[in-house]
């Protein structure tokens, strides 16, 4: 590791006092590693950088400014030590000037003084120089308005040098607060200065009086020899010789030094040459430095040394200067070329954008870089979405086998998101409908998706520095402060906000690019054709699923987050919403879709395994696969701030109700296939049911098969638990999550449930009650039985007990299935066959005694027998059968008949017992 440099230290200055603009040499330790290394010299402290000249490390020669501070340290700033200290000091001295109207015995050169925008030392005429404090006592400013100080002196004025100078406006304005001994001194000090002038004048005569004397003499014997020679201008006279004397004087004296003064002429002219290669080294060497600084990159060397020679030699005249300028020139338009070729290469940080647009606006680069530079942006950004575009077309059309479009850990999308999709699908969907492949489930994300995350990422990571340039440009924070002085910065103002529209349009534009991508990839239905032809090229096998719709909405969300942060206006965000609103809503519409889809195979789901209330678990399925649906589309219907409710248009509400009731409906229909399909096609090895009786009477086979009524029984009470709880509690969930119409959907389902209800029952009741009731009239006259003819009855005859055999039979299979339904079954039967009994007793034209004794009996014992299930119904078909007999007329015939009921209840006990328990089964229910 290198030692850090030591902060530069100033041990000498040469010379140590002197008035402003003196040139000085500064020698101590540390001084900086060359001349970019200095970046700061101050003496007294003013800024003396400018007029710096970095020799080495320990010594710099530069010109002392006009300070405020009489004495004061020399602070040297470099790069590698920081600001450093000082161990001498500077002592600023007042320069002594001369009135205009002073004598003076020696001529009196103009006042030098440093130009730090040409480098050069002017000349101040004596006329412009004048005492800056008469009174020679410290200046305090008052604070009176000058505006009442004029209405106060009017025509006067505070400028001593002035015809209309007023002593006592002058003193107000600099000497308000002054006390009076101060005063007291200032008159002290004018005293003086008028004593001074006067002994100046008197010691000015008394200095040149020989001079004078002398002078006078010389004068004197010249015009008493001409005078004795006369004036004219005669050969031989005085005045002649006296001018043949010069001139051979003035030849004689050529002669002599003619080569002296040659050899002196060219050393001068030699001198004078070196002296403006030493003075203007810094022209003569700047093309040279330009492109050596260009190299390693130094612009703001560059800059800087352009700056400085344009102030100096920009208008110059003398020709070696122009021509080396022009030189200058034509290195500094080569570099602004190479920064605007850098400004407009892709890709580009907004930290090397901002630096190149600053140096191009130093050099004072024709046209707007900053704009130029926007609009290169905006063109790459568009490229690089339609470029993502075709790249994964082109992958999805015809290299599929090189890249698998899995989502692993090196993708430029979130697989964290992806795997806690897949693994959520793969749950949702394995569990009721892929059992048995959950080990080989494995979710490939589509082409599609792996898409949209990448085209938003790439919005998202690009259009916030395409922002932020903007803002820049607006505020003008691009530019340096030589360009804000230069007023840049306020014309660069104004053409931004002239240009204002054109960036919203490439905001907008870019907006719009984002969004039809997206739609010809997930909703290519939703362009136009031209569009389509543009934005699209997809190859759509199959649509998304839900699952992965919703996480691309997700994906859409969080961009339109970002974008939003960025503080764009909402108005150029807008189509993004639209966007989320249309995904929303294919969603919604997929996953219902794919719903029904799937409650169509619950079908082949059906184990028949049914529990204690004659269930199976297919009401169970299709109600957790409704609320899996509604739940997995819980994100996409909640509203993020600035969405608007995907049931906001009517078409929508009328396409999710119409698909909630053809989900509802499906599932009925499965219900009406399973109970309807042919024994053949019913797989029931696996049937397994849980009995609270034994079954006496082989309702269910020995090899376990459901026969076609068993699978009617359990779709019917299937159809009534639906009807009681699923169907409730699904619209519970549709209006959970919000969805319109659920009274609309649940009045359709109920309606189409029940009927398909009736028609199951019904179709039960016609296999069950139709052999019992066609029993009935062979069983009464077998035998060749008569009923005018007949022998004395002795009990109940076996074509009844037949038919309530049948009948327990019917009622031991409902009970096995469902104890619920037998009431309702029970009840259909009994009215079929008191309306056959009833109508074969009404066909018999006459009954003997004994034959209405035995109608009668077997009339009485079936009712009494089968009373818990007596509806109005059967009970008027009893008692149109029982008015079809004659009256018993004797307590004789009554007796028997009574008897004979007894003994028959008595024989057949064991087969009635089941009618009481179903009674009070039925009671409780």
């Amino acid at each position: 590791m290198s030692r850090a440099r030591q902060p530069p230290l100033v041990t000498g200055i040469s010379p140590n006092e002197g008035i402003a603009w003196t040139k000085v040499t500064i020698r101590g330790e540390n001084l900086g590693t060359g001349p970019t290394d200095l970046l700061g010299l101050t003496i007294c402290g003013h800024n003396c950088l400018l007029t710096a000249e970095w020799m080495s490390a320990s010594k710099i020669v530069c010109r002392v400014g006009q300070a405020k501070n009489d004495k004061g340290d020399i602070i040297v700033t470099t790069k590698s030590g920081g600001k450093g200290t000082s161990t001498v000091s500077f002592k600023l001295l007042k320069p002594e000037k001369i009135g205009i109207l002073d004598q003076s015995a020696v001529w009196v050169d103009e006042m030098n003084y440093y130009d730090m925008r040409t480098d050069r030392n002017k000349g101040i005429p004596p006329l412009s120089l004048r005492p800056a404090n008469p009174l020679g006592i410290e200046i305090d400013k008052g604070r009176f308005p000058q505006k009442d100080l004029e209405s106060l002196f009017p025509g006067m004025s505070a400028d001593f040098t002035s015809e209309n100078f007023s002593a006592a406006w002058y003193l107000i304005e600099n000497h308000s607060t002054t006390s009076f001994d101060q005063l007291k001194t200032a008159v002290v000090n004018l005293k003086k200065q008028a004593n001074k002038k006067n002994e100046g004048s008197l010691a000015y005569v008394k200095g040149g009086l020989s001079t004078f004397f002398e002078a006078q003499d010389a004068l004197s014997a010249i015009h008493q020899k001409l005078e004795a020679d006369g004036t004219e201008k005669v050969e031989g006279s005085m005045t002649q010789k006296l001018e043949n004397v010069l001139n051979r004087a003035s030849n004689t004296a050529d002669t002599l030094f003619q080569e002296v003064l040659g050899r002196k002429d060219k050393a001068d002219s030699t001198r004078n040459a070196l002296n403006v290669l030493q003075r203007f080294k810094f022209l003569f060497n700047l093309p040279l430095n330009i492109e050596r600084n260009i190299q390693k990159g130094d612009y703001d060397v560059v800059i800087n040394d352009y700056e400085k020679a344009k102030s100096l030699f920009g208008k110059t005249e003398v020709q070696v200067f122009k021509k080396y300028y022009a030189e200058v020139e034509t290195r500094i338009e080569a570099l602004r070329e190479l920064l605007l070729d850098k400004l407009l290469e892709t890709p580009s940080t907004l930290h090397d954008q901002k630096r190149y647009i600053r140096y191009l606006s130093d050099l004072h680069a024709p046209g707007d870089p900053a704009w130029q530079c926007i609009g290169a942006q905006h063109q790459w950004i568009l490229q690089l979405m339609h470029n993502c575009k075709e790249s994964y077309v082109k992958e999805q059309k015809g290299s599929a086998l090189l890249h698998s479009p899995m989502l692993d850990l090196d993708s430029d999308v979130r697989p964290s998101a992806i795997g806690h999709l897949s693994q959520t699908a793969s749950l949702k969907r394995g569990s009721s409908f892929q059992s048995g492949r959950d080990d080989a489930w494995r979710y490939k994300a589509p082409q599609q998706v792996v898409f949209v995350e990448k085209l938003t990422k790439l919005v998202v990571s690009q259009l916030p520095n395409f922002w932020k340039l903007w803002v820049s440009y607006v505020n003008g924070s691009l530019f340096s402060e030589t360009a804000e002085k230069s007023g840049q910065m306020e014309r660069s103002k104004k053409n931004a906000r002239q240009r204002q529209n054109d960036f919203k349009k490439m905001i907008q534009e870019v907006m719009h690019s984002l969004v039809k991508l997206i739609r010809g990839a997930l909703l290519p239905f939703s362009l136009r054709e031209g569009e389509l032809r543009q934005y699209g090229g997809w190859e759509m096998k199959s649509e998304l699923s839900g699952q992965w719709l919703t996480h691309v909405i997700q994906t859409v969300r969080l961009s339109s987050e970002s974008l939003t942060a960025l503080e764009i206006p909402n108005d150029m965000l807008q189509i993004i919403q639209d966007l989320i609103l249309d995904l929303r809503v294919r969603c919604i519409i997929v996953t219902l879709q794919h719903t029904a889809e799937d409650i169509k195979r619950l079908a082949e789901k059906e184990d028949w395994v049914v529990d204690n209330e004659g269930l199976t678990s297919l009401p169970s399925q299709f109600e957790q696969c409704i609320i899996r649906s509604l739940q997995s589309l819980k994100t996409v219907l909640d509203c993020k701030p600035g969405e608007a409710s995907v049931f906001q248009q009517q078409k929508t509400q009328e396409d999710v109700c119409q698909l909630s009731i053809g989900i509802m409906q499906g599932f009925i229909d499965c219900l009406e296939q399973l109970s309807t399909k042919p024994d053949g096609d019913i797989d029931t090895s696996h049937l397994s049911v849980d009995v609270s009786s034994p079954d006496l009477f082989g309702s269910i086979h020995e090899e376990s098969s459901l026969s076609s009524e068993q699978r009617l029984l359990i779709a019917l009470s299937n159809c009534r638990y639906l009807e009681r709880h699923t169907f409730l509690n699904i619209a519970e969930h549709f209006e959970k999550h919000g969805f319109q119409g659920v009274d609309k959907i649940t009045q359709v389902s109920m309606e189409s449930l029940k009927e398909l209800d009736q028609r199951l029952f019904e179709m039960y009741i016609e296999f069950k009650a139709d052999p019992i009731v066609g029993s009935l009239e062979p069983g009464i006259y077998a035998g060749y039985f008569d009923w005018k003819d007949c022998l004395i009855p002795t009990g109940v005859r076996n074509y009844l007990k037949e038919a309530l055999v049948n009948i327990i039979a019917v009622h031991a299979e409902v009970f096995t299935i469902s104890k619920d339904l037998v009431p309702r079954v029970m009840s259909r039967v009994v009215e079929a066959v008191s309306e056959e009994l009833s109508r074969l007793m009404q066909c018999v034209s006459s009954f003997s005694k004994n034959g209405a004794l035995q109608a009668k009996l077997e009339i009485c014992a079936l009712r009494d027998t089968v009373a818990i299930y007596l509806t109005p119904e059967s009970k008027s078909s009893f008692k149109q059968a029982l008015e079809a007999l004659p009256q018993l007329s004797s307590g004789t015939d009554r007796k028997l008949l009574e008897e004979l009921l007894n003994k028959f209840k008595s024989s057949m006990h064991l087969q009635l017992t089941c009618f009481q328990a179903s009674s009070s089964a039925m009671m409780k229910t």
